[in-house]
């Protein structure tokens, strides 16, 4: 048995020191509690804008839009940054493995990325949302196929699909082709629905699921920052909903809403060998003869110099 924990607290928006020395307390917290691996919600570091358009109705940009989005710019972080290495220097002491949503800067673009990080190791792997959904591909760029990382713990591989990829079938499939153990959800996601996906992946994956929402109020945010779109839990920004589940479909912890708090649940890892006695999806249950999924893993470049 292992124990794993999800982090259910707010960041602070536009402010990366200080997210991540928030998150090493509560990466204190997980490893005094017992747990081996903590999976930290969405933009963690950088910042969730709800309820933002950045000044951007359809034909229009406005210059108020485009100082918001430098301040959101300038709040983003880079995997090989001081950020990161202070969590892998945090995850090296404590002896944790943690999975990280941020906000990240690459060239001129920014990314929601999950940052896998591994005690020994440092950053093992990292996965670049695929799919912004709806107004996120005005601020965030699209991953490719050459992130779709996974990481290997004493509590088993761990694979990251970052909250409405979540809905996308071959993504998943792609995943559990993987062989992932521990399936983890960052998102911001907090609606009552998403615990039925959550448990739908269990059982499709054979797989334990943790997911990692934010529970965060407006009172986090800077005093001029703009919601453009009143949210729908008015003070409330996200009202979390993380949980974890079992490869049996099993609630083992959440959802909770309302508060920050930290999920723990001991995990059995022979659970998962056990479920795929009637079911493998990317096995016994397959019929390649019939479907076929071809993944491309080469970076994709804008640009090549020979």
């Amino acid at each position: 048995m292992h124990k794993v924990a999800v982090i259910q607290a707010a960041s602070i928006p536009f402010d990366p020191d200080a997210s991540t020395e928030k998150a090493v307390r509560l990466m204190q917290e997980a490893a005094a509690g017992g747990a081996a691996l903590a999976v930290f919600p969405e933009a963690f570091i950088g910042g969730y804008p709800k309820g933002s358009t950045f000044g951007a109705p359809v034909g229009i940009r406005t210059e108020a839009g485009r100082e918001q989005y430098q301040r959101y710019a300038e709040g983003a972080v880079a995997i090989d940054g001081p950020q990161m290495a202070r969590l892998c220097e945090a995850a090296r002491d404590l002896g944790l493995a943690i999975v990280m949503g941020i906000i990240e800067r690459f060239g001129r673009t920014l990314y929601c990325t999950a940052v896998m990080i591994e005690p020994e190791a440092g950053v093992a792997g990292f996965h670049r949302k695929l799919m912004p959904t709806g107004a996120e591909r005005l601020i965030w760029g699209f991953g490719d196929g050459s992130t779709l990382d996974t990481m290997d713990t004493g509590v088993g591989r761990v694979g990251t699909v970052i909250c409405w990829e979540n809905y996308m079938p071959l993504l998943r499939q792609a995943m559990y082709a993987q062989g992932v153990e521990i399936y983890c959800a960052p998102t911001a996601d907090d609606r009552p629905s998403w615990a039925a996906t959550m448990t739908h992946i269990a059982l499709e994956g054979r797989t334990h699921v943790l997911s990692a929402c934010q529970y965060i109020t407006k009172d986090a945010f800077p005093e001029d920052h703009p919601f453009d779109e009143e949210p729908p839990g008015g003070d409330v920004v996200m009202r979390g909903g993380s949980m974890i589940v079992a490869p049996t479909g099993e609630t083992l912890a959440g959802p909770v809403f309302g508060e920050e708090t930290i999920l723990f649940a001991e995990i059995d890892p022979g659970a998962k060998t056990r479920s795929h006695l009637d079911f493998d999806t990317v096995g016994h249950y397959a019929r390649p003869d019939v479907f076929e999924l071809r993944v491309h893993t080469r970076p994709q470049r804008p640009v090549v110099f020979d």
